[in-house]
């Protein structure tokens, strides 16, 4: 803690940190998390990986591609299914885990961490607010099992 001091910086806490950087969720089982900078982190919820079973393949959707709410920006293939992957939001994709194209298996092991698909600089924030936070996104998978 004396080196933040030092240099003069400040800490910041990780309740603040939480809050800015909350996970939303979709009917079709995708999740958002939109950072401080306007861009979100987009992947498939660990209901959805675990429904597929071993994910083979992923098809990420490509660099600085216009994306609208609810388009589909790429797929993924598993021992049992196909699924596609929609837009939960309006923007540009700035980036793909690229890591999935070698081990589409992180989507297995850590759907909602390691295994992102990609990042959208999101358009319209307001869009979010329709998505389900992790308490209603929890309830909707029970009802729907």
């Amino acid at each position: 803690m004396g080196a933040f001091r030092a240099a003069g910086m400040q800490r910041r806490g990780f309740a603040v940190a939480a809050m800015l950087r909350v996970k939303k969720y979709t009917e079709d089982h995708e999740w958002v998390e939109l950072g401080e900078d306007g861009v979100c982190n987009l992947g498939i919820s660990k209901y959805a990986a675990n429904a597929l079973g071993d994910v083979i393949y992923v098809e990420l959707p490509e660099l600085d591609m216009e994306v609208g709410f609810g388009d589909t920006v790429g797929a993924v293939e598993s021992v049992k299914s196909a699924s596609d992957i929609m837009a939960p939001v309006s923007g540009k994709v700035v980036a793909t885990n690229e890591a999935l194209e070698e081990k589409p298996g992180l989507l297995n092991q850590d759907p909602e961490g390691e295994g992102w698909i990609a990042k959208i600089k999101v358009e319209h924030e307001e869009e979010l607010d329709g998505l389900m936070d992790e308490e209603a996104y929890i309830k909707f998978t029970e009802e729907s099992s």
